[in-house]
């Protein structure tokens, strides 16, 4: 009985305090989903780094926000994500793409989660400049219109210089690709196969990550 009357004469409910941890968590929620829904996904139409993103930030926001007034603070929060990071993705091949929207994101939630003495026109701006900062790179520095795929090819006869022109014309009608340019990778001269890296004209607006797959899932896993 002593311990819950010393509960509530306590500050049980700090209303100012509520409400300027759900403003700062929808306004970060807000600027993530625009991020990962307006720039990510149109391109990269993956829906489990959608989920890995929203949910990662969230849970960065709340540790860096709720542990800023303590010892442990804002390391110990990225550590967390270190750890994270190393478990989730040391056995599979995560695109340089979707692996810099998550440290992106991370780092944008850091930046809201803290309580830093900034003025809301200053957190507002700095969440502005990040956001332009995505827009200006998904526009500008990724609208190449190149696509890439490696190709695993089986007449090294071609590969010579001399014969460029036939192992182009053989890719296009094979491939059914508008080929730019083709770069030779390693050759097998036991098996008589070669790696290629094909680069083709690409006017679609999504990025295919099964393209840089070197080798086919093997059947019997």
């Amino acid at each position: 009985m002593q311990y819950l009357q010393q509960i509530f004469s306590e500050n049980f409910c700090n209303l100012n305090g509520l409400m300027e941890m759900s403003l700062r968590f929808f306004f970060n929620f807000a600027i993530v989903w625009f991020i990962v829904h307006v720039f990510y996904y149109p391109k990269g139409r993956r829906r489990d780094y959608y989920f890995t993103f929203l949910l990662l930030s969230v849970s960065i926001f709340m540790l860096i926000y709720l542990m800023d007034g303590s010892n442990l603070q804002i390391g110990a929060a990225l550590g967390l994500f270190a750890v994270f990071g190393i478990i989730r993705y040391r056995t599979e091949s995560v695109p340089i793409r979707e692996m810099t929207y998550l440290f992106f994101l991370v780092a944008l939630s850091v930046l809201n989660g803290t309580k830093a003495d900034l003025s809301l026109v200053e957190r507002i701006a700095a969440n502005l400049m990040l956001v332009a900062t995505v827009w200006g790179a998904e526009n500008y520095l990724l609208a190449s219109k190149v696509g890439c795929k490696f190709v695993r090819y089986d007449n090294i006869d071609l590969i010579t210089p001399e014969r460029y022109n036939d192992l182009k014309a053989d890719l296009e009608k094979r491939l059914g690709l508008d080929i730019v340019r083709i770069e030779v990778g390693a050759v097998d001269f036991l098996t008589d196969m070669t790696m290629l890296r094909v680069f083709y004209k690409d006017n679609s607006a999504t990025i295919k990550s099964v393209d840089r797959i070197l080798k086919l899932p093997n059947e019997n896993i």
